[in-house]
């Protein structure tokens, strides 16, 4: 069985591609390094990651100052034994190409598109052996065409520059369609067909498409559209903000299309971000239909036919228990791990079955934004400007109901603190942190700290920082931290010994969705390290971190 979301937690603007028989997936990252997760399977059912785009500090330049900057919607294409990627980075403002003929690595540098604005690029191959651009153009500052438009423009395939010059193909099937966006072009029985998103990434989302018979002539919109929205369901249907979506065409002619959605929790919130769905996709009248019979995405679907191998997939289904476990063995970090910015200054090793993280000056809490004017234009100027990250090493959180358990080695001495961090974005969070305790130096204070963000009227910006719980324990050589949720009731306590001390309980989560915390991405859980304000060659050593979760 295909068991929705195929990937689960924070897989946003999903694009797909087929090599022969494999299959291979990648989604937006944001301004989480390394950039772009690529992941393949053979049957659609089961995915594996097996690496990163954009994996060196030289291809990837991002910052923690907006988390919701970044890489975004990158779209994957094979042809002729090489695949490309084409996407776009916020931070620089900039649209690019990197190839290699391995999809797990290592892949090239970059190649920026020279007068590429806009964001979501894609790339065409037609049979005649030309290759087109697509992308939104007219927003973010790009007012060519006076509102957004999804732009064709043909590119040179061995330079990857614009080989002639751009038109408009179309603005949503909605009239004033807000964010026509994601484009992607297809081929099939001499149609060429337009695909995109549009109505916005949250709640009014929507998958539509518009045919032509030549990519010189205007093309015509269906008149079924939208083919994929959950908008209609109502504020409280269980899987919202479906759209973003992509497709490929089986070895048996048959097609499927991934696309984001989210998944709610308690009500309307979605810490874990937008994630990805797969869903097969019919032809009718030479109309794509998505979830014939239904028209919604399912949790479930038959595995596709052709597919099938005849082994019984164990793992798979709800209402079972994951459990991964990090020992940090091996010197290079397992990929599920990432930072918040471009690590241009080593501040994390592996040795001696441990992860050790410095403490940097850089605190978790970006207080420059402190009772600053929001602008959104201007954040992008100085992220382009910075070089810094966080002291942070997380991964995405993939289920609402979950058991996070680090344990830490730390002496900490005046302004420093360490401890786990559940991060939705630059400052709504959820922390376990331990500092030097001030009136018992035999004493460490571990602290459960909720941390939210509120944008006041007139666009300034204010951060909330509220102590939930705080507990003094004797200092020892090492701390189990664990923090506990059940949807979003979060239970913070630490093990020393064998006593296991409460700090704090019932902590409130709703915060950590970005219906209310704004922006693009989904809910991070990883260990942190800071010398908040003052940089120390002071370590905390992590010596092992494990994380269960309840499948649904």
């Amino acid at each position: 069985m295909i068991r929705n979301p195929i990937l689960r937690g924070f897989y946003p603007d999903p694009s797909i591609c087929r090599a022969g028989d494999d299959y291979y997936l990648v989604t937006s990252s944001f301004s989480y390094f390394p950039g772009i997760p690529v992941f393949h399977s053979r049957d659609l059912c089961r995915w594996e990651q097996i690496g990163h785009v954009l994996e060196r500090a030289g291809q990837l330049h991002v910052t923690y100052r907006d988390i919701s900057l970044g890489i975004f919607a990158p779209t994957i294409r094979w042809h002729d034994g090489v695949f490309y990627v084409i996407t776009t980075n916020m931070t620089t403002h900039e649209n690019f190409v990197c190839t290699a003929e391995n999809p797990a690595g290592p892949w090239s540098d970059p190649v920026v598109i020279a007068g590429a604005a806009g964001i979501d690029p894609s790339l065409f191959f037609d049979d005649d052996g030309k290759v087109y651009f697509t992308g939104t153009a007219g927003s973010f500052g790009d007012m060519r065409y006076g509102h957004p438009v999804i732009e064709l423009r043909e590119i040179d395939p061995h330079t990857m520059q614009f080989a002639g010059e751009g038109r408009a193909i179309g603005d949503g099937a909605l009239k004033g369609a807000a964010a026509p966006e994601g484009p992607h072009l297809y081929k099939r029985n001499g149609w060429y067909y337009l695909m995109i998103a549009e109505g916005g990434t949250e709640h009014f989302h929507a998958v539509t498409v518009s045919r032509s018979r030549s990519l010189t002539e205007p093309f015509e919109n269906y008149a079924g559209n939208p083919i994929l929205t959950h908008r209609h369901l109502g504020s409280l249907f269980p899987i919202c903000n479906v759209g973003h979506a992509d497709m490929t065409e089986l070895s048996d002619g048959s097609w499927y299309m991934v696309c984001l959605g989210s998944r709610l929790v308690e009500g309307y919130h979605k810490p874990l971000g937008r994630e990805t769905f797969l869903l097969p996709v019919a032809w009718e009248d030479d109309w794509p239909v998505a979830s014939p019979g239904t028209g919604k995405v399912e949790r479930s679907y038959p595995a596709p036919a052709c597919l099938v191998s005849g082994e019984e997939d164990v793992t798979a289904g709800a209402g079972r228990t994951m459990d991964e476990t990090d020992d940090f063995t091996e010197e290079k970090l397992d990929l599920c791990w990432n930072y918040l910015g471009t690590p241009y200054e080593k501040f994390t090793r592996v040795a001696d079955s441990r992860l050790f993280i410095r403490m940097k000056a850089k605190s978790m809490i970006p207080t420059e934004y402190e009772g600053q004017k929001f602008d959104f234009f201007a954040r992008i100027q100085d992220a382009g400007e910075t070089k810094e990250s966080v002291p942070f090493l997380g991964r995405r959180l993939t289920e609402p109901d979950f058991l996070a358990e680090a344990v830490m080695e730390a002496g900490l001495r005046e302004t420093q603190s360490a401890g786990m961090v559940v991060l939705q974005n630059n400052a709504n969070q959820l922390r376990l942190e331990a500092a030097a305790c001030r009136e018992q130096a035999a004493f460490l204070t571990f602290r459960a700290v909720r941390v939210e963000y509120r944008l006041l009227e007139g666009g300034i910006q204010h951060y909330e920082e509220t102590v939930c719980g705080s507990v003094d324990i004797p200092r020892a050589v090492s701390y189990m931290l664990k923090v506990k949720a059940k949807g979003l009731s979060y239970a913070f306590s630490v093990v020393s010994g064998d006593v296991e001390y409460m700090v704090a309980e019932g902590v409130d989560a709703s915060h950590l969705g970005s219906e209310t915390a704004g922006g693009f991405v989904g809910a991070y859980i990883g260990m942190f390290a800071t010398g908040n304000g003052t940089a120390y060659e002071d370590e905390a050593a992590f010596d092992r971190f494990s994380l269960r979760v309840s499948v649904e």
